[in-house]
């Protein structure tokens, strides 16, 4: 149980050394000469822009990588599929001449004599 709190503290440690803040302290002075300041601290995340514009232009490049191989894999499949179309055309034809040649022979065996040319 005593994780926890050790936990919580070290993420928060964490958290504020990767932000920034600017802390302002507006003061005025009354008709009367009283004196009152208002203090208001803005804590903002630390952003390293030449990471993050790194960041984005691996994105960038990842993305572009990633349509090429992309575009390669549908090309090739589309390549494939024709072949593969290709080869199934050949095989139906040489099925259907085979069927038909089968026919033939069996109209030839069951004609009547006299009737085959």
């Amino acid at each position: 149980m005593k994780i926890t709190p050790i936990l919580g503290s070290a993420l928060l440690v964490l958290a504020t050394m990767a932000c920034t803040q600017k802390t302002e302290t507006n003061s005025t002075v009354g008709e009367t000469g009283t004196v009152q300041s208002s203090t208001t601290t803005i804590t903002t995340p630390a952003i390293d822009t030449a990471a993050a514009a790194q960041s984005v232009q691996d994105a960038a490049h990842n993305t572009g990588t990633a349509i090429d191989n992309a575009a390669h894999n549908t090309a090739t499949a589309v390549h494939e599929a024709g072949h593969d179309a290709a080869d199934a055309g050949r095989s139906a034809a040489h099925a259907t001449g085979t069927a038909l040649e089968k026919a033939g022979k069996s109209i030839q065996r069951h004609a009547k004599p006299g009737d085959q040319h």
